[in-house]
């Protein structure tokens, strides 16, 4: 997919296993084609095309499933196949999202996230909650270079995404976020205080650059907790391979229920670009702008959903999104 109806590559995942993060000097690459400790740089492995919603439309799990008849009737015009999720059909999701950053959003101010997640079913708490750290950037080359392995001795993985959004001011193109993910279970970190600072730039090397004492703490971003309902719609498919699993959300504040955001979001990922034929790209581009259209009434522009908690106070952090 590129930036104006055109088309700009698309990437996936990157899964580091059973592999035990290394030593190394920066969070920076050391050379252009290499993390400090000789490590590879991570390649943009997934594109991700995110529609951020105004969410005075999503009442009940119908609405979710009226936006799906709206995403199945573009891409039927577009000649894109739709296979619809049998789960489409059942209750939708349930997670809770906690975001954490220093008090004066040092972390989400230099363009990173930190975030925990954890499922419910049938209201009860299940799995390991997962902790996610992420670099965010315009640029590809800065998203790149930041290395966000942590140094834990458990499993985790790495995701590098193109996260496709609609222009600021305008509907009908799209700009580029380069997300620069790192993910594992909670309980692959041992630490005792996993609200230190000092802990956290140990386990992520890139927070070392904004650290300014050991005494610092981290702490629940605006106290709010998110609730997260997500129903999976089902795939997309643009052909020759290229399926896209989509699905839509909402984002609530947990207790007062306060509405935030919705969110319809598409996922590709490829191994490698170059295996991605033209016609897949454009087609993909194509049907991400017009759904845009179809459902502009719907749109949020200039926002994201993490964003949109950082303002929940009202308060307006600088960030790179």
């Amino acid at each position: 997919m590129s930036k104006k109806n055109g088309h700009k590559h698309k990437k996936d995942i990157q899964d580091k296993g059973d592999k035990k993060s290394k030593q190394r000097d920066s969070p920076m690459a050391a050379s252009g084609s290499a993390y400090a400790d000789g490590a590879p740089l991570d390649r943009v492995q997934y594109l991700e095309a995110k529609l951020i919603l105004k969410p005075d439309r999503f009442t009940s799990v119908q609405s979710f499933r009226d936006f799906g008849k709206i995403v199945k009737g573009t891409a039927k015009r577009l000649d894109v196949g739709f296979i619809e999720d049998r789960e489409a059909g059942l209750r939708p999701e349930v997670r809770e999202i906690l975001f954490g950053d220093t008090p004066d959003f040092r972390l989400y101010n230099n363009a990173f996230i930190l975030r925990r997640r954890i499922c419910y079913v049938d209201g009860f708490p299940v799995g390991d909650p997962e902790i996610v750290f992420k670099f965010r950037h315009p640029d590809e080359q800065k998203a790149t270079a930041m290395d966000v392995r942590p140094k834990i001795a458990g499993k985790y993985r790495i995701k590098f995404k193109a996260e496709a959004l609609p222009l600021k001011d305008e509907v009908g193109g799209y700009r580029i976020l380069y997300s620069h993910n790192c993910q594992f279970g909670l309980s692959q970190m041992h630490d005792a205080d996993r609200t230190s600072m000092a802990t956290l730039c140990r386990v992520f090397p890139a927070l070392a650059a904004i650290k300014r004492d050991d005494g610092e703490k981290i702490s629940l971003v605006n106290e709010g907790i998110v609730e997260e309902v997500l129903l999976p719609l089902g795939q997309l498919d643009f052909g020759k391979g290229v399926l896209a699993k989509c699905d839509i959300g909402l984002w609530r504040t947990r207790g007062e229920h306060k509405s935030l955001v919705g969110e319809f979001a598409f996922q590709v990922k490829f191994d490698h670009k170059e295996d991605v034929a033209e016609k897949q790209k454009k087609l993909a581009a194509q049907f991400y702008v017009t759904l845009q259209e179809d459902v502009r009434d719907w749109l949020a522009l200039g926002v994201t959903k993490t964003g949109m908690v950082y303002r929940l106070k009202g308060n307006e952090p600088q960030s790179h999104e």
